[in-house]
């Protein structure tokens, strides 16, 4: 799964939401004919990102290139539980990468147009906010 090698600081604060509610990079297709892009906003962690790769994988029977255009750099912490407060901030416990509406998340090539849609509508499943699959124009 995709987890940072280093870090500069190995626990982040947790940020707040900024007036633009949708990205303004990475939002068109620059590796392969088809991609998948986010509709709307959220976290996506590492597990989330290795089943969508599977199912793209799986589906076009490893016969198409994909790109991961996003990697998740940003800890999640967590307290024990049944732990009181006080006693500092929780270990890291997964990573996340946040996502904006309009951002490409996968793009694919090698296949028909057929399969490369259907394989990222199907992976599309796997996150937690709508997508669509957009093609190059």
């Amino acid at each position: 799964m995709l987890i940072p090698k280093k870090v500069k600081h190995r626990k982040w604060q947790k940020g707040r939401s900024r007036k633009r509610k949708i990205d303004t990079r990475g939002t068109g297709l620059s590796f392969g004919s088809f991609g998948i892009q986010s509709m709307g906003n959220a976290w996506i962690n590492s597990r989330q990102i290795e089943a969508t790769r599977k199912c793209i994988t799986h589906f076009t029977k490893r016969n198409a290139k994909v790109w991961i255009r996003i990697f998740p750099d940003k800890p999640i912490t967590k307290r024990p539980p049944e732990t009181t407060m006080g006693k500092g901030k929780g270990s890291v416990e997964y990573y996340v990468f946040p996502v904006k509406a309009g951002r490409i998340i996968f793009e694919i090539d090698g296949v028909s147009e057929e399969i490369a849609k259907e394989a990222l509508r199907r992976a599309g499943y796997k996150l937690p906010m709508k997508t669509r699959v957009i093609t190059k124009q």
